[in-house]
């Protein structure tokens, strides 16, 4: 297949497994990079695949790639206007949303409106401002392909059983999977002691710290319930979650019949980047393969949302709507940062997020500034708590 894309956080983990699935499939074409800090690997990414343009977030760090890629045809950007110049590029099929954080939401809703496809990991995009973009995705009918484990799962699922007008098919209940985390089974009090070393340690999965931190408070996975609201179109009484601790069901579909379909496979993301980039497309992948052989049980549990706050203030936050999974979210990230930076313990980040959804009033329907503007009201207070 021959396809152009750009890799908005090519440097990340799912932006570097991204351009892994490209290296094995000569018909994909990369046609922009983009990264926050790490300029030595996007230099080296440049050169190896040469696309249209770069973006990277400091404009010194702009300057000095400029020099060091004096040589090559490429050009150099930086910043935000650097991210939605690249978003649009002509040259460009589909953008993957790899970048971590709110960062995402403009440059997305850019590439949208400029008819690219968006292969997505940018959740928080959809959480913060999925009344913006669905709508917008349907205006220009582009798709909006996850990349999410659990969220390709889903749609996985869902073209299975997809009729010939293209119509969804009757959901009864989304079932998201979790791995539970490094802390599955532990008790509030035990949360208190962990480290950022600790929450690093992922059973299963390997991925990049803020995330890894997100699914051992499980708010990664209450941001994912959000996700998948907007994504499915789904009311939020209808998603749930189940803990499977082996990652082998990547998430399941209930249909009104009863009739349930699971996305089964080995916990490796080169799986969901490869399948949004080449659908409807499945191409070979030399990627782990489970053996049913060896798996002598899988096992469910219910989560604990008493310890594990990350679930009911996502659904709080969903609930609310408005503006508060913008506070969610930036409260969040907040947070997170704080705890890998050894400022606060783990059960901190609950207290933060907690905090900043009491003191907010949420805004129905805001537009884009509105968001933006309560994200940085959010980040502003909390710096200057903590």
């Amino acid at each position: 297949m021959e396809k152009t894309i750009a890799v908005m956080g090519s440097t990340g983990s799912i932006g570097t497994q991204t351009l892994d699935v490209v290296r094995r499939n000569p018909g994909i074409r990369v046609t922009g990079l983009s990264a926050g800090r790490n300029a030595a690997l996007l230099e080296k990414q440049a050169r190896e695949f040469l696309p249209e343009m770069i973006v990277i977030d400091k404009e010194e760090d702009a300057q000095d790639l400029r020099v060091r890629l004096a040589d090559t045809p490429v050009k150099v950007a930086s910043g935000m206007e650097g991210l939605i110049e690249m978003a649009r590029l002509p040259s460009a099929e589909m953008l993957v949303g790899a970048i971590v954080g709110m960062i995402g939401i403009r440059p997305t809703l850019a590439a949208i409106e400029a008819g690219k496809d968006i292969a997505f990991a940018n959740k928080e995009t959809l959480v913060c401002a999925g009344h913006l973009i669905m709508p917008l995705v349907k205006e220009k009918k582009t798709a909006l392909l996850p990349v999410d484990s659990e969220h390709s799962a889903i749609f996985q699922c869902m073209q299975v059983l997809r009729g010939r007008d293209e119509a969804d098919p009757p959901l009864e209940t989304i079932w998201l999977t979790a791995s539970g985390g490094p802390f599955r089974g532990m008790c509030y009090e035990e949360l208190k002691t962990k480290t950022a070393a600790d929450a690093l340690k992922h059973p299963n999965w390997s991925m990049g710290s803020k995330i890894t931190v997100d699914s051992a408070s499980m708010v990664n996975k209450g941001l994912e319930i959000i996700e998948a609201r907007w994504l499915f179109d789904t009311a939020p009484e209808k998603i749930r979650v189940l803990i499977q601790p082996a990652s082998i069901i990547h998430s399941m579909v209930e249909f009104t019949d009863g009739t349930v379909m699971a996305q089964l496979g080995a916990p490796d993301m080169r799986l969901p980047i490869q399948y949004a980039l080449t659908y409807p497309e499945r191409l070979p992948l030399q990627a782990g393969r489970l053996d049913f052989t060896a798996i002598r049980s899988i096992t469910f549990e219910n989560p604990d949302e008493e310890t594990f706050k990350g679930l009911p203030l996502a659904r709080q936050a969903l609930a609310a709507g408005g503006t508060m999974p913008t506070v969610l979210n930036a409260a969040n990230e907040e947070a997170v940062a704080f705890f890998l930076a050894g400022k606060i313990g783990f059960t901190g980040i609950y207290d933060i997020i907690e905090d900043a959804m009491a003191a907010h009033r949420p805004k129905e329907n805001p537009s884009l500034e509105e968001i933006l503007a309560v994200e940085a009201e959010v980040r502003g207070r909390i710096q200057a708590k903590y």
